[in-house]
């Protein structure tokens, strides 16, 4: 175990970090996290349209959710590319390559739209369906806003003001933005749309398999582990989550790998591992020191956020970081068995992105079912059962160390 720690310690985490602090990656995991109120807001409204099933004389609430959710790739489309002009240092480009991210963005739509004989402002490609869309074409946009940073038509000595100057210098890379989604799509009917989709598609779809859900959580677990932000993982598993979450809403599939089922109906119950019963458990624990952090942690544990938890006792600890492993490998299989195997608690079908909300109330919002609260209370039983042996030898180990202090 020591060579391994080794490694991943001198190797594998300083190239995680290094991954973690590219601009390009960076510049994703931002424009989702400025996106996060649309989506809560979505999960808001979704959460009153409950009501329009029972008391059809309200509102459609459905209208707001697609004003907000139902916006959130278009959003992105902007953001993607203004984003990544502050980053390049390039901040009078910034609004250049936002409209240019979205003009390019319609127009690889605007053609399933058409198709599929919808209003545009209610077509799934401008919400949570066009997410890989929406950064394809704003990493592109931004690509070539970048490229054309620093180039002017002007010589620096120029007397044409400024302002004049920047409207002329936009034009260009702007107009590259535009003229090649025009071609692609209008002139030689490349549909661009259908197939950002399949290149994404293998990726939801090995996702949504018991096995690939297992694989998925036990690397999030892994880095969590090693202290590594499971941000670095949001431009890859986020647009996953939500056009999961977005066909379970529109009634085309009924996916159990949502962003609903992990956070708020099952599975990380306390935060990311399921840490809540060892959270309990150094409460009860006969060191000082362990009892003291599990007495701090308490109440955001409840929150479902437990960095404390896992910078004071488990990040870089063997003795916790297998057991948070396990939680990532045999938890999503429990949870797949009790809904995919046997049918025993429903799949969560509406969006609800307030992780922060205790359990097991969110579990009610998300399921509505008895079933599904026990299938929260079976993971916690299975989460606390893995944690225990665990946790008793790393109880003793700092007994010890605390006996030998008085000593």
């Amino acid at each position: 175990m020591k060579p391994f720690i080794n490694w991943l310690e001198g190797s594998f985490t300083p190239r995680m970090n290094k991954i973690n602090h590219n601009t390009w990656i960076v510049t994703l995991k931002d424009s989702i996290m400025q996106a996060l109120p649309l989506i809560f807001l979505g999960s808001l409204f979704a959460m009153l349209a409950i009501l329009n099933d029972y008391f059809p004389s309200l509102p459609n609430f459905w209208v707001l959710y697609g004003w907000t959710m139902g916006m959130i790739s278009l959003i992105i489309s902007f953001l993607i590319p203004f984003n990544l002009m502050e980053k390049k240092r390039l901040r009078k480009q910034r609004i250049n390559a936002g409209m240019s991210g979205v003009i390019l963005f319609l127009i690889i739509i605007s053609p399933q739209v058409i198709a599929d004989g919808q209003p545009g402002f209610s077509h799934s490609a401008l919400g949570a369906g066009g997410m890989f869309v929406a950064i394809i074409s704003g990493l592109f946009a931004g690509f070539v806003l970048n490229m054309f940073g620093k180039f002017s038509f002007f010589k620096e000595e120029s007397v044409i003001p400024d302002f004049v100057r920047a409207w002329f210098d936009a034009m260009l890379p702007i107009g590259i933005v535009i003229i090649i989604g025009w071609l692609l799509v209008d002139l030689l009917k490349f549909d661009v749309y259908n197939s950002i989709l399949a290149i994404f598609m293998p990726l939801q779809n090995v996702v949504e398999t018991p096995w690939g859900f297992s694989l998925m959580m036990f690397i999030v677990c892994f880095l969590y582990s090693l202290g590594i932000s499971t941000w670095v993982l949001t431009p890859v598993i986020n647009p996953v989550l939500l056009t999961a979450i977005q066909a379970n809403i529109d009634g085309t599939s009924q996916n159990l790998v949502t962003d609903p089922t992990i956070y708020s109906a099952y599975l990380w119950i306390g935060g990311i591992g399921c840490t809540m019963p060892l959270v309990f458990m150094l409460i009860r624990s006969k060191s000082k020191k362990l009892k003291a952090l599990g007495t701090a942690s308490i109440l955001p544990t409840f929150f479902n956020i437990n960095e404390p938890i896992v910078f004071g006792a488990i990040a870089w600890n063997p003795l916790l970081m297998i057991p948070m492993w396990l939680q990532g490998i045999i938890l999503p299989l429990v949870v797949w068995f009790f809904t995919k195997v046997i049918a025993f608690a429903p799949i969560p079908m509406i969006n609800f992105q307030m992780w922060y909300c205790p359990f097991p109330i969110s579990t009610w919002l998300t399921t509505g079912s008895i079933s599904g609260i026990l299938l929260m209370l079976i993971i916690f039983i299975i989460s606390a059962a893995i944690w225990y042996p665990f946790f008793k030898t790393y109880e003793k180990q700092e007994c010890e160390k605390e006996l030998k202090e008085i000593n």
